[in-house]
C-alpha cells in the first residue's frame, strides 16, 4: 500500500451533490427549506418515532433536551465514563452534576448494575451513550428510570440503525440524540437530530431551538433560547444518505465481518463484541489488546502509522479531565488503556482490510 488509509471519510456520491447543488440554487442556504422537513421526517421513520427535530450538531441536541425537559442546577445526571466528551460537557452547560458510572466490559456502554449505586435523591435523568455503535442495554436503564422517576436521553450519536431485540435507538429514551458529523455512518457535514414520541417535548424542543421565539408575536422573547438549527444545504446532504442508509449500514456491518475473518483466532486480541439482544450499528470497528497499558497501545498505533494505517485510541475517561473529579470506574479505566479504533468507512476494500490486519499482526 503506497497511500495511507483514514480511520474515516463520508461516503459522497453523485446523489448528495445534486441534493446540495440543489439547495444552493434555490438559494434556502439557512435554516428554512424543503430539504429540513423532509430530513427530519426521513429519519424520525428511520427511527420508527414520531417526531425528529434537526440540529447544528449532535452536541447542542444533548444540550436542548437536557433544558427542554428541565435539566439544570444542582440536577444529578448518571453518565457513563467511556464516552466522547460532549457528553459530560452538556450536563455541565445546564448547571447539573455530572455522575460518572462504569460501563460493562463486554458492550462498552453503561453497567445497569453500576447506574443503580449511584442513584440519589437528586438524581433526575440518566444518559446513556450507544457507544461505537453497540446500544446501552435499554431494558435494564428504563426499569431503573421508572424505579425512580428518572428521565432517559439517549446519546445515540455513535449508533445510528443499532437494535434492541429489534426496536431502533433513538426511540427508548424521553428522546434520543444523535450526531452527522462527517465520520458519522450518516452525515450532514456538521449537524444532528432529537427523536421523540413526546409532542409536547417535540414542540419545546422546536421552540428552544428558534431563539424562544413566540409564535404568536414575532421577535417577541419569553425566554432564554437558543440558535441550534440545522441549514437546508446541511439536511440536503442528509436526505441523499437517508435515501441510501440501507446501503451505509449494511456495508458497516460487511466491513467487521471482514476484519473477523481476517483477526479471528489470534491470541490475546478481541474485537466489537455484541450481546445477542443487540445490532450492532459498527460506527468503528474497535481492537483491544490484553495485558496492554496506554504506553505500549500508543506504541502500537505508532507502529501502524508507520505503516500507512490510521488509527484512533479509546475515548479517555471522561472523569480524567483536569476540570473533571477522577471517578470510581475501573472497568473504564482499564479498558480505555487498551483499546483502540481502526479504518471503517464505507469505500474501505476488503484488500485495504486485509492489509491493516497484515499490519496489526506484524506490529503486535
Amino acid at each position: 500500500m503506497n497511500t495511507f488509509i483514514p480511520i474515516s471519510k463520508p461516503s459522497i456520491t453523485e446523489k448528495e451533490i445534486s441534493y446540495v447543488t440543489d439547495a444552493v440554487s434555490s438559494t434556502w442556504i439557512s435554516s428554512l427549506g424543503k430539504y429540513i422537513d423532509r430530513f427530519e421526517a426521513d429519519f424520525a421513520t428511520f427511527c420508527n418515532v414520531k417526531y425528529g427535530v434537526s440540529t447544528a450538531n449532535g452536541t447542542v441536541a444533548l444540550h436542548l433536551a437536557l433544558v427542554a425537559l428541565g435539566i439544570g442546577k444542582g440536577d444529578e445526571v448518571i453518565i457513563p465514563d467511556l464516552s466522547f466528551i460532549a457528553t459530560v460537557n452538556t450536563v455541565l452547560q445546564t448547571g447539573a452534576v455530572p455522575v460518572f458510572a462504569d460501563i460493562d466490559p463486554y458492550n462498552l456502554c453503561i453497567d445497569p448494575k453500576a447506574i443503580e449505586k449511584v442513584v440519589t435523591s437528586s438524581t433526575k435523568a440518566i444518559l446513556p451513550v450507544h457507544l461505537y455503535g453497540h446500544p446501552a442495554d435499554m431494558k435494564a436503564i428504563n426499569e431503573i428510570a421508572l424505579k425512580y422517576n428518572l428521565v432517559v436521553i439517549e446519546d445515540a450519536a455513535e449508533a445510528h440503525g443499532a437494535t434492541i431485540n429489534g426496536q431502533k435507538v433513538g426511540s427508548f429514551g424521553s428522546c434520543g440524540c444523535f450526531s452527522f458529523y462527517g465520520n458519522k455512518n450518516i452525515t450532514t457535514g456538521e449537524g444532528g437530530i432529537i427523536t421523540t414520541n413526546d409532542e409536547a417535548l417535540y414542540h419545546k424542543l422546536r421552540y428552544l431551538r428558534d431563539h424562544a421565539m413566540s409564535k404568536e408575536k414575532r421577535y417577541w422573547h419569553t425566554e432564554c433560547g437558543y440558535n441550534y438549527r440545522m441549514t437546508n444545504m446541511q439536511a440536503a446532504l442528509g436526505c441523499a444518505q437517508m435515501d441510501r442508509v440501507d446501503e451505509l449500514l449494511e456495508q458497516k456491518k460487511k466491513i467487521f465481518k471482514t476484519y473477523e475473518s481476517y483477526l479471528s483466532g489470534i491470541p490475546g486480541i478481541s474485537l466489537n463484541r455484541t450481546y445477542d439482544w443487540a445490532t450492532n450499528a459498527y460506527w468503528l470497528v474497535c481492537l483491544e489488546i490484553e495485558n496492554y497499558d496506554e504506553v505500549k497501545r500508543d506504541a502500537f498505533m505508532q507502529r501502524l502509522k508507520e505503516s500507512g494505517v490510521d488509527s484512533r485510541p479509546y475515548f479517555y475517561p471522561m472523569s480524567a479531565m483536569p476540570y473533571l473529579e477522577q471517578a470510581d470506574t475501573p472497568v473504564t479505566y482499564a479498558l480505555s488503556q487498551r483499546g483502540l479504533n481502526l479504518p471503517t468507512y464505507f469505500d474501505l476494500t476488503e484488500d485495504e482490510i486485509k492489509y491493516i490486519c497484515d499490519v496489526v499482526k506484524q506490529s503486535l
